[in-house]
């Protein structure tokens, strides 16, 4: 696992994310897994949707957050 940059925390990493204009919109962001598992860990990703009620889907090698409480209803 690579080392984080010394201005670069978890906190401050998921901070940025949710900070983000879609974010504070109630939009969608999209990070790749494997950046999420190397800077927070899956777990520490979990615990801070779950804290803000957000929900995600993993496809592929990216998360796709959704940034809201709205239920998800997959279309096909």
């Amino acid at each position: 696992m690579n080392a984080l940059p010394d201005h670069l925390s978890p906190e401050i990493w998921l901070a940025q994310i949710f900070a983000s204009q879609a974010a504070r919109q109630g939009g969608v962001v999209k990070r790749k897994v494997r950046d999420v598992e190397r800077l927070v860990g899956r777990a520490g990703f979990e615990r801070t949707l779950r804290l803000r009620g957000f929900q995600a889907v993993e496809n592929g090698d990216h998360f796709v957050i959704f940034c809201n409480n709205t239920p998800i209803r997959r279309i096909v």
